[in-house]
């Protein structure tokens, strides 16, 4: 039940950034992407942001940052395993699943409820 209750605040409190920086700032939706998943993979690639996905599992895994750490992360882990070459296919095999379900879901829906566009 921690683990939920957990996932529940760091997931919400990285919308809430989110939220107040659309509020408060002129960033656009596009622009508060970016600089999540940049910010995300900075805080991986220093260190950072493990303990916060220690601590909120999915809540810090799902929303944006967590792509940029998704990239970061298995990038690293591919240049310990690979060399030199784990810097190109680090970051495709560590995101591979992801967006190829982001991929078939989203041609799913588009085949099934044939959207205006």
């Amino acid at each position: 039940m921690q683990a939920y209750i957990m996932a529940f605040l760091v997931g919400g409190l990285i919308c809430v950034v989110g939220q107040l920086l659309m509020d408060l700032t002129s960033l656009t939706p596009a622009h508060i992407l970016v600089l999540f998943v940049v910010l995300g993979g900075i805080l991986s690639a220093v260190g950072l942001y493990q303990p916060l996905v220690d601590i909120g599992g999915a809540g810090a895994t799902v929303p944006l940052p967590g792509f940029g750490h998704t990239l970061v992360s298995s990038t690293f882990e591919e240049i310990n395993n690979s060399g030199f070459l784990g810097i190109f296919s680090g970051a495709l095999k560590g995101a591979a699943v992801g967006i190829t379900v982001a991929v078939v879901f989203g041609f799913t829906m588009a085949v099934l409820f044939n959207p205006k566009g």
